[in-house]
């Protein structure tokens, strides 16, 4: 019989922590953000630890099913997001089926065939030029960020959460993580959050900003399906045939499923990959989490059985497996030394510490708005708190500059920022906050990131 009484609160006893490891640099996370400060952080000459609490790397990227890298160029000839970005598809490219992109030499280009074929994949047209957008097979994906990480003799601890951040006189100086070997300490010289989520940010007793918008992209929660023995090039064929139909289709998906589902390519033509939403939840939020992932599972039959007799290459598919990871797009951000907002973004302001340059999208501005926005290192830089970075998402902004600029090339970009500074940090014996921005922004461009109009490019 359960108790009548009503617990609100229990306090845990105090017991010790096994302390597991030690390093120069502790990256908890191993997302797009998180792998690459790992990566950097490592090729610079620091010690690395990196925590990951699934058995796979990747994140959105692998165990979301988010397999599109989009915006990596702005329709001119060269990438303006480029670094560990570049490097993750030219692995992938050297692997049958690894992606679906079009050739560097073709960037910026207007030629009507490449056009026309490019623009059956979304985001690989802008203003009728070529833009660097790819599609990646996320098992294979998979494969290529452990090699990654083992070439570059990073420890690696999989299926091990990271809970806490270990805090004295205002450093963060380690993490705790519980795994199936029971809650251990990892100890560091410099902790970084590549969570996305900014899980670290309340137990390091960093200020943090999370506030969502029910009705904006980044409040939407996704469990997103691939879908097998279908054939892309045969949909994009009917739907340009017959765009009449196929609108009345998008509609009777929407409504058979309760919720927009968008069929998208992958690096194989009879393999497609299917976005979808349910607005107003919040992946801080363990009943939203729940709900998503009970809910979508309806939503996904019911789309599925209304394709599979309605729209044609469907109707011998099947549902080929569910995401692992749920799909998020925002929750904590930092308070940093720098905050980004809407207004920087729309004035495409530059920054004395830029780190990173990405493609403009999206309102406010039209057909003159500024091509690229700018993200200083101070957005990775807790405002008070000593010994902390951030790597990706959760970097310093408020909602609007976040839901710009939180997909994953993007965060690809902000973690190999962190962790060259992390490297560099450690080198010179400074903290993170110290850390000299023009050696970071010469560090970051001879490593192949791309800082367009802030550091000339490496010469080739």
């Amino acid at each position: 019989m359960a108790s009548s009484s009503k617990k609100t609160i229990y306090r845990e006893p105090a017991g010790d922590v096994k302390v597991c490891y030690e390093a120069d640099v502790v990256v908890v996370g191993g997302g797009p953000g998180g792998h690459s400060a790992a990566m950097a952080a490592a090729r610079n000459g620091a010690k690395t630890v990196l925590l990951e609490r699934y058995g796979h790397l990747g994140g959105m990227a692998t165990g979301g099913i988010v397999i599109q890298i989009p915006h990596m160029s702005d329709g001119g000839k060269e990438p303006i997001i480029a670094g560990l970005s570049l490097e993750w598809l030219e692995r992938l490219d050297a692997i049958e089926g690894g992606t679906l992109r079009p050739k560097m030499k073709d960037l910026g280009s207007s030629d009507p065939k490449l056009v026309k074929y490019w623009e059956r994949f979304m985001g690989c047209v802008i203003n009728g030029k070529i833009k660097h957008t790819a599609w990646v097979d996320p098992e294979l994906l998979k494969c290529v960020l452990n090699d990654m990480v083992e070439d570059a003799k990073i420890k690696l601890f999989l299926h091990s959460w990271g809970t806490r951040a270990i805090v004295d006189n205002g450093k963060v100086k380690g993490v705790i993580f519980e795994s199936k070997s029971g809650r251990q300490a990892i100890f560091g010289d410099i902790i970084i959050d590549g969570t996305g989520d900014g899980d670290l940010l309340p137990s390091a007793g960093a200020e943090f900003d999370a506030f969502l918008d029910a009705t904006s992209r980044s409040s939407m929660l996704a469990l997103v399906f691939r879908l097998g023995n279908c054939n892309y090039q045969k949909l994009c064929d009917f739907k340009e045939s017959q765009p009449g139909k196929w609108q009345e289709l998008v509609k009777g998906i929407a409504d058979a499923a309760g919720t927009r589902l968008l069929p998208l390519p992958t690096p194989r033509n009879d393999v497609m990959w299917v976005n979808n939403w349910i607005p107003n939840l919040n992946c801080m939020n363990v009943e939203d989490l729940t709900k998503l992932e009970v809910e979508m599972r309806k939503m996904m039959r019911r789309g599925f059985n209304f394709l599979k007799k309605n729209v044609p290459t469907f109707e011998n598919s099947f549902i080929l497996d569910t995401a692992s990871q749920t799909g998020t797009r925002g929750a904590r951000r930092l308070v940093g030394e720098y905050v980004i907002t809407k207004d920087d973004f729309a004035a495409s302001k530059k920054f004395d510490d830029t780190i990173a340059v990405f493609p403009r999208m999206g309102p406010p501005g039209g057909k003159e708005a500024p091509k690229h926005v700018y993200i200083p290192y101070r957005a990775l830089v807790p405002a008070k708190i000593e010994g902390l970075l951030v790597a990706g998402r959760s970097f310093s902004s408020d909602y609007f500059a976040n839901n710009m600029a939180n997909l994953i090339p993007h965060c690809i970009a902000m973690g190999q920022a962190a962790g060259t500074a992390a490297g560099l940090a450690v080198k010179q014996g400074v903290s993170p906050r110290k850390v000299d921005t023009k050696a970071l922004q010469k560090k970051l461009v001879a490593q192949g990131a791309a800082l367009p109009g802030v550091v000339p490019a490496r010469t080739k």
